[in-house]
């Protein structure tokens, strides 16, 4: 009798599990990004496109960045392109939601944002599909690095990271990427382009690729590249022609051979302008990094853009939206996304 009712727990057990996996399911909104944008209620406000949507300059502000991504990309797209014209970049917001069916009924929460670029090609009137992940942002990550570091090293002499760190979100990302959610809107995997962090030294190589540029190789890896290596990501760093700094590419895969010129050139015209607008102290600086470079946000030897945008304001709903997350999606789920996470498989 003994061993049918464990056997029993074992079953419902198992079933618990498979129904929490079944029961995960996303949906995906799109809205356009152009000089017209307004943040919805549902926007992660520290989201780059967000940021710059606001206040009395708005309007002026979205159409200087979609005017400097534009000519950024047909710079680099020169071929068959003499006036340095031919091509649009169109931009799409692609918020993403988790529906979970738990005891109490479907809950619908706020997951990630990213920016997914399409191409239009005015010789040939063709639309060019384009790379999702640009601008990548999540509440769980917001969560991590905003509440769960910080409060992780509070009053501790050296700097530790949580056991686990990473791991749930790197298993929600993976889950969407390979989820039919996700294949049937995007046909390549996403490429996260990112700022190089500003305590690491950089190398360049003698390797250069036609769009990419030269690659430049990181002295260790940083938190950040440990955390998306949780989200079966790499990286790999390139100065694009033409840029000052090198950028940080994460992406599964190859990213040399899945992806098209233009889908690259898509993704650097468009977060290249965003680092030049955020960190114009290492993308938009008067010299080019040099054969060893290291940098920082104290350099002072920069360019401002037309652009006008709020680096402290970022920071604060960063912390905001950390906690937003632990309320409404880490503490209310806990015991299920731990089961879930132990138990989780591609």
């Amino acid at each position: 009798m003994k061993a049918n009712i464990q056997e029993d727990l074992r079953i419902s057990e198992k079933q618990d599990i498979e129904n929490t996996q079944n029961n995960f399911a996303f949906t995906l909104e799109s809205t356009c990004l152009d000089e017209n944008y307004h943040p919805s209620s549902q926007t992660r406000l520290t989201t780059n496109f967000a940021n710059l949507a606001r206040g009395a300059n708005r309007q002026q502000n979205l159409r200087n960045a979609l005017n400097m991504i534009n000519n950024r990309f047909n710079a680099l797209a020169h071929l068959d392109n003499p006036k340095a014209d031919r091509y649009l970049v169109e931009l799409e917001i692609i918020t993403v939601t988790m529906s979970i069916d738990d005891k109490n009924g479907i809950n619908n929460l706020p997951l990630i944002e990213v920016l997914k670029t399409n191409i239009f090609d005015h010789k040939t009137s063709q639309r060019i599909e384009g790379i999702a992940g640009n601008n990548f942002s999540s509440y769980v990550r917001d969560y991590d690095f905003s509440i769960l570091l910080i409060e992780h090293n509070k009053n501790k002499a050296n700097f530790c990271i949580p056991e686990n760190f990473g791991d749930l979100h790197g298993k929600l990302y993976k889950c969407f990427v390979n989820s039919a959610t996700y294949k049937e809107h995007f046909k390549m995997s996403p490429i996260i382009c990112l700022s190089v962090s500003s305590n690491k030294t950089y190398t360049r190589t003698a390797y250069q690729h036609p769009v990419l540029g030269f690659e430049y190789l990181q002295d260790q890896y940083s938190i950040t590249d440990e955390y998306f290596s949780k989200m079966g990501l790499k990286v790999r760093f390139f100065m694009p022609p033409n840029s000052v700094a090198p950028m940080a590419f994460y992406h599964s895969g190859d990213l040399l051979a899945d992806y098209t010129d233009l889908g690259l050139i898509s993704s650097i015209s468009t977060m290249e302008t965003f680092q030049k607008i955020y960190r114009p102290e290492i993308y938009n600086a008067n010299s080019v990094a040099g054969k060893i470079y290291q940098p920082t946000l104290k350099h002072e030897d920069y360019s401002l853009t037309r652009v006008v945008y709020d680096r402290e304001e970022r920071s604060r709903l960063a912390v905001e939206q950390g906690k937003y997350a632990e309320e409404h999606f880490i503490k209310p789920y806990k015991s299920l996304l731990e089961q879930w996470s132990a138990n989780f498989t591609l």
